[in-house]
Formats: structure tokens, C-alpha cells, sequence
């Protein structure tokens, strides 16, 4: 195997495979979580705080339960992955995409909280002073909301690739362990440490993951930081 900077092939492909699950899941997560987050913040209805223990569901249970309800609903035999796959040719578990989707259901509820934290902190007498000047309410959550309430928007976003990056539970039970297509870091670490004289390699991942996690929340709360600044300077 060739190396690079020290790292086997095997270990960059993880690295690899890591960022690009963790970055997708990030961008597919923000919008369904930043909606859901205005909606749990604003609104009030029947049935609300059961939702919202639906929605954070997946901080409690074990991850690999979340990838098991992951495969019966995208299995090539589930509810809705029987028929892409019978209709349509698509196949979702047990590759890369499977990862990203396993990732996402784990992430989710972090990226709501930091986001729906961030809408809590706007005072909704701005948003009622829009809405009196005309805006509708997607105007006004575009033009007031969002902007005040984006640092905890850009946590969400680096917060769902931070816990992308350490899923192990939820992706090796609906994605696999499988070289090269849905093998992320931890997998990775996990099959090294299952080898004789793997621990070395293990280690070398190990303290990849770290460092790259760590450098995700240490720009979570930089950006978020310059954001509030900017916030109070603004006029």
C-alpha cells in the first residue's frame, strides 16, 4: 500500500470517505433541522411536546436501533427502499449514501437545538415589527430571523459534520463496513483494532478523528463569535 504523510492508502481513503459523508450530511441536514427548529420555537399546537421528543429520539436511543429502523424503512425489503429498488434500481443500504442518511438521523437533533436555541434569542417583537411593515412570513424570516439567529445556524451545520464523523453504531448497522464505500473513521479504528498488529494504525486514526473534531467545534464557536459581534456593531 502506498503511504503519504505516513498514512496508508486504507487510512487517507477513510479520511476521505469521512469528510465527504460528514460535509453531505451537514448540508442535507440544515434545511429540514433549521425548520423544524423555527416551528418549535414560534409556533404552539397540540401534540408539540411529543414532537419534539420524536425529534430529539435519536440523542436517546442506541445508534445501532437508529440504523436498524434506518434499513426496515431503506433495506431493499423496507417501506420505501423495496420499492426504489424494485422500481427504480436504487439501492440505498449498505453504501456510501447510507452512511450520509445514518449520519443525518443521529445529527439531526443537535443541529435543530443549536438552531432552534439561536431562534429562541431573537425577540419575536422584531419579527412582529415586519410583519407590520408588510412582510409576509417567509419574508420575514429570511430578512430578520435568519440573519439573527445564523451563528446558531452555522453550530448546526458543523455540528452535524462533528457527529458525522464519530457515527459508528447507526452506519456499520445500515451501511456496512465495507472498503473504500461506507468504511468512516470509526469503522475504520474498529476493523484495525479487530486485526493482529493493527493497533498502530488504529491509534494514527484515532488521533485524526480527534483533531478533526476538535478543529470543527473550534470553528463552530469562532464563527460563531465573529457573528455575534458583527450582530452588535450592526446598526
Amino acid at each position: 500500500m502506498t503511504a503519504t504523510f505516513g498514512l496508508s492508502s486504507d487510512v487517507w481513503t477513510a479520511l476521505l470517505l469521512s469528510v465527504r459523508v460528514g460535509l453531505v450530511c451537514a448540508v442535507l441536514t440544515l434545511p429540514p433541522a433549521v425548520l423544524c427548529a423555527w416551528v418549535l420555537a414560534r409556533k404552539e399546537f397540540p401534540g408539540k411536546t411529543l414532537v419534539d421528543g420524536l425529534f430529539h429520539l435519536p440523542l436517546v436511543l442506541p445508534p445501532v436501533t437508529t440504523g436498524y429502523l434506518l434499513l426496515m424503512v431503506f433495506g431493499t425489503n423496507g417501506v420505501l427502499g423495496g420499492w426504489l429498488y424494485h422500481s427504480l434500481g436504487v439501492r440505498i443500504a449498505f453504501t456510501w449514501w447510507a452512511a450520509v442518511l445514518a449520519s443525518a438521523a443521529v445529527a439531526f437533533p443537535l443541529a435543530m437545538r443549536a438552531v432552534r436555541i439561536a431562534i429562541e434569542m431573537v425577540d419575536p417583537r422584531l419579527e412582529q415589527a415586519a410583519r407590520t411593515l408588510g412582510a409576509g412570513p417567509v419574508r420575514t424570516f429570511v430578512a430578520v430571523t435568519l440573519p439573527l439567529a445564523l451563528s446558531g445556524v452555522i453550530s448546526g451545520f458543523i455540528l452535524s459534520f462533528a457527529r458525522s464523523l464519530g457515527e459508528f453504531g447507526a452506519t456499520i448497522t445500515f451501511a456496512g463496513n465495507i472498503q473504500g464505500e461506507t468504511r468512516t473513521i470509526p469503522l475504520a479504528i474498529y476493523t484495525h483494532m479487530q486485526q493482529p498488529g493493527g493497533e498502530a494504525a488504529a491509534f494514527r486514526l484515532m488521533l485524526i478523528s480527534v483533531l478533526v473534531s476538535l478543529a470543527a467545534l473550534v470553528a463552530s464557536e469562532l464563527l460563531a463569535r465573529r457573528m455575534r459581534s458583527r450582530l452588535r456593531r450592526s446598526p
